[in-house]
C-alpha cells in the first residue's frame, strides 16, 4: 500500500508531460496497450482539479449516483469493499460512512496521490488485482468500464477476488433512451463538457471522455458477460433519465 508521502509527481513516468504529445489528444479512440497508456497519463493529468470539474459539469449528482451505488452492496457491516479505478477515493468515503472497510486501488498515481478518503490505497491495473481468490466481500468501481481494455477479463477477475454470496456495483455514464434527454446529453456532453474541461483542467482530456462511452457493449450485453463470469441476481439501472447506468450483481 502507498502512502500520500510515498506518492511523487515526479514518478509519473519519470517523464515531462509538457515535452510529449498525449496520448488522449486524438480524433479517434485509442485501443488495447495504447488505451491503457492514453488513459493513465490523462487522468494522472487531470487529477489535480478532477473533483471540482465533475461536481461543476454533473451539477452535484455524482454524489447522489455514488450513494445509490453504494447502497445496492447490501453487504454487512465492516466488510470489506474493493474501490476499483477509485479515483480521488470519493466512493471510498461513502463506503466508510456506511460502514464497510474500503481499499483504493487505481492505475494512475496522480489519482492516488490526490486521494483523499484516508483508505488504504494501491495503484494496480484493476484487470490483474493483487489480491487472493475470494479475498474481498465486495466491489465497486465508478466511471471506468468503458476505459478498460478488455471487459471479459475485467469481470473474470473481480470475480476470482470476490467470495461468495459477495456483491457488486458498477457505475458507468449511458446513453438516455428518451431521445429528447439524449438529444441534449450530446449537445452537453459533447460541447459544453470540452469547454468546461478547457477553462479548469484539460480540454482534450474532457474531449475524450464524453465520446469514450462509444467503448461499452451495449446493456444487456454486460449483463451476459457478468452472469458469464460467475455472477448472478445481475440487475441494471438506468439513473437520472440514462445519464449513468449502475450494474449490481451477486458472487455464485
Amino acid at each position: 500500500m502507498l502512502s500520500a508521502d510515498q506518492i511523487s509527481w515526479r514518478s509519473l513516468h519519470g517523464m515531462n508531460s509538457a515535452n510529449q504529445r498525449r496520448k488522449w489528444d486524438r480524433d479517434d479512440l485509442p485501443r488495447g496497450v495504447e488505451k491503457v497508456a492514453a488513459v493513465r497519463e490523462m487522468f494522472d493529468a487531470i487529477a489535480p482539479r478532477y473533483n471540482f470539474v465533475n461536481r461543476l459539469m454533473t451539477f452535484g449528482l455524482d454524489r447522489k449516483w455514488r450513494k445509490i451505488t453504494v447502497n445496492s452492496l447490501r453487504l454487512p457491516t465492516g466488510s470489506r469493499v474493493l474501490d476499483l479505478a477509485s479515483g480521488t477515493g470519493d466512493l471510498c468515503i461513502d463506503l466508510e460512512n456506511n460502514g464497510y472497510v474500503p481499499l483504493s486501488i487505481d492505475l494512475s498515481l496522480g489519482m492516488l496521490r490526490a486521494d483523499r478518503s484516508g483508505a488504504p490505497r494501491s495503484q494496480a491495473d484493476i484487470q490483474r488485482l493483487p489480491f487472493p481468490n475470494a479475498s474481498v466481500d465486495g466491489i465497486v468501481c465508478g466511471f471506468a468500464l468503458r476505459n478498460l481494455e478488455d471487459l471479459r477479463i475485467f469481470f473474470a477477475e473481480i470475480a476470482r477476488v470476490t467470495r461468495l454470496k459477495g456483491r457488486i456495483a458498477l457505475l458507468d455514464v449511458s446513453i438516455p433512451t428518451n431521445r429528447f434527454v439524449r438529444f441534449g446529453n450530446s449537445i452537453y456532453f459533447g460541447k459544453v463538457v470540452p469547454l468546461i474541461g478547457g477553462i479548469f483542467s484539460d480540454r482534450a482530456a474532457y474531449k475524450y471522455l464524453p465520446r469514450s462511452v462509444a467503448y461499452l457493449p451495449k446493456p444487456i450485453l454486460i449483463v451476459e458477460m457478468l452472469e458469464q463470469s460467475g455472477f448472478a441476481d445481475v440487475e441494471h439501472e438506468q439513473l437520472s433519465g440514462g445519464l449513468t447506468q449502475l450494474f449490481s450483481a451477486t458472487r455464485i
